[in-house]
């Protein structure tokens, strides 16, 4: 029997194409004509010639830009995995929505729309203006004890992320940035990091908030035992098994987003070691995502690495980041605003009378 989670994924897959190579090679092509020597604009080339091949169009400024926060609670910290209660979700949605968190500043700072997003925060905001209201319950299970999610719940979260994403798609956006705010979820991403790529518990297993040693080694015990629990007798597990048993809700929403974004040619921005585990589990599940996602930044958590050599990704910057909340996805969007500014902005050898390379 088909599961309602593996329908959700069929139809937000389905007219999924790899990015177009005609349009990348018209934009290398582009790119060689402008006003400097070949290739010297090294990445940011490349990140123009990605976003053209996505859009199929030669883009220019202003790029239409959004963040999408997604916050929910894990039953996970129960087992005191975490240095911050889960309150913290609540009351950090909260922040988001009063405008002083660190992604509001960067959102501001760069002109991107910021839209925030309860899928499981285990609070009842009473219909507080500013947050896009779409709990499927209130927070996962403890997934040490039980399957983090029901089938119909995470179908229902994976449906969110894909609403959003086609929402955003017809608001003409064409680069989205995925976040997250949930306590606990470093050890979901944990055990989704291990469960898709086949690391090692300890070398996926980071100190997420600031545990200290102790705490960091009953975090990294409990992440094997979770996977002991739901794996043991599967070497590779369906992807979205690992999300049900293992995942979050907001890891869920994302990868719903990540996948309808694609099928509708929008670019997206992974942020963190969270996103990067739901873009992980976009790409096991159709791989063809893997040409719309560009990495904003390189966490500091150690899964992250290992997510990033999985899903083939150079990350746009390394500044030592462990924030979550999209901050580096939005901060990232400023180089790659450059990188289309140059694009369509630069003069042609032809157009400014500069005679071209005689090499």
């Amino acid at each position: 029997m088909t599961s309602i989670s593996s329908t959700v994924v069929t139809e937000s897959i389905r007219g999924i194409e790899p990015p177009n190579e005609i349009w990348r090679t018209r934009a290398r092509a582009r790119l060689e004509t402008l006003t400097k020597p070949l290739g010297s604009l090294g990445r940011l080339e490349d990140l123009a010639a990605q976003l053209v091949a996505i859009r199929h169009e030669h883009l220019a400024l202003p790029l239409n830009k959004a963040v999408y926060v997604f916050a929910a609670d894990h039953g996970i910290t129960a087992e005191g995995v975490s240095a911050y209660p889960s309150a913290v979700t609540h009351q950090m949605v909260l922040n988001f929505l009063a405008g002083g968190a660190a992604v509001n500043a960067l959102a501001r700072l760069h002109g991107v729309a910021l839209h925030v997003v309860d899928v499981g925060v285990d609070a009842d905001f009473n219909n507080i203006e500013g947050l896009l209201h779409h709990k499927v319950s209130n927070g996962t299970k403890n997934m040490l004890r039980d399957a983090a999610m029901t089938d119909e719940e995470l179908s229902r979260a994976l449906l969110v992320g894909a609403q959003l994403a086609d929402e955003a798609a017809v608001a003409g956006r064409t680069v989205l940035a995925v976040g997250e705010m949930g306590i606990g979820n470093t050890t979901a991403a944990s055990a989704i990091t291990c469960a898709i790529t086949g690391s090692a518990e300890s070398l996926a297993t980071g100190r997420g908030t600031g545990l200290d040693d102790a705490a960091h080694a009953r975090k990294i015990a409990i992440v094997e035992a979770i996977l002991k629990r739901h794996f043991a007798n599967h070497t590779s597990p369906h992807p979205l098994e690992v999300l049900r048993c293992v995942g979050g809700l907001e890891i869920a929403a994302m990868t719903g987003m990540i996948l309808a974004a694609a099928r509708n040619r929008v670019a997206i921005i992974a942020d963190g070691f969270i996103s990067t585990a739901a873009a992980a589990v976009a790409v096991a599940l159709e791989p063809k995502v893997g040409g719309y996602l560009i990495a904003g930044h390189r966490s500091e958590e150690p899964g992250h690495r290992l997510l990033l050599d999985y899903l083939k990704l150079a990350p746009i910057l390394n500044l030592e980041m462990r924030l979550g909340e999209g901050s580096g996805a939005v901060l990232a969007m400023s180089i790659i605003k450059s990188a289309i500014g140059l694009y369509s902005e630069m003069a042609t050898f032809t157009s400014a009378s500069i005679s071209g390379a005689s090499l």
